[in-house]
């Protein structure tokens, strides 16, 4: 008689990353220790950053691990509000480099009256991806509304927007902040990504 098969083990279950933060007093009274890292589009780090950060967008980190993986100073991650910083932070975990990310971003950076600094040569600030979310999406809804008198399956436009936004906020994700931060304001020229690199790598040196 064939004995019973073992019970097989149950999967050891994936520990979160824990991800290390620092608060606004905290990080201002170590900036000077820090490396700052903005993982913003570029067009909203030209409205704002923290003075001596240095641009690298989230989407474009990977190329910057070689760099980050040496680095000796302690890694601050930064966006508008935390959150694609904390992402920055994970995918940076994963790779084995320690980093932090700044609670509330930006924003809450200049909430406390601290300064901003802008790239040399910006005359004009750009959007943040928050306010370019907020325009398309209210873009698309008035425009669906306004097709829909004539062609009544045009109201499928801003219900499709309702969903999305619903679906964002229940996923904590944005697909449309992904899709507007493919467009050609929002990206880094090549020439540009190479020279943070590179002034990166003679700070981290």
């Amino acid at each position: 008689m064939n004995s019973p098969a073992s019970p097989a083990s149950p999967a050891s279950p994936v520990s979160p990353v824990a991800i290390a933060s620092l608060d606004v007093g905290q990080a201002r009274g170590r900036l000077a220790e820090l490396t700052v890292i903005d993982v913003r589009t570029p067009g909203e780090y030209a409205s704002g950053h923290l003075p001596g950060a240095l641009n690298i967008p989230l989407d474009r980190l990977p190329r910057a691990l070689s760099v980050l993986g040496d680095a000796r100073p302690e890694l601050l991650l930064v966006c508008a509000s935390g959150k694609r910083s904390a992402d920055a932070c994970a995918l940076l975990a994963e790779h084995g480099v320690p980093a932090a990310t700044l609670t509330g971003g930006t924003d809450a950076w200049a909430e406390h009256g601290h300064e901003l600094h802008r790239p040399a040569g910006s005359t004009r600030a750009g959007w943040s991806m928050e306010r370019q979310v907020r325009f398309t999406a209210g873009a698309v809804v008035l425009t669906g509304l306004g097709l829909g008198l004539r062609r009544p399956a045009w109201r499928l436009l801003p219900a499709g927007v309702a969903g999305g936004l619903v679906l964002s906020a229940l996923t904590d994700t944005c697909g449309m902040a992904a899709l507007l931060s493919r467009l050609p304001h929002n990206r880094p020229r090549a020439v540009d990504l190479d020279a943070t690199l590179a002034a990166l790598g003679e700070r981290l040196s």
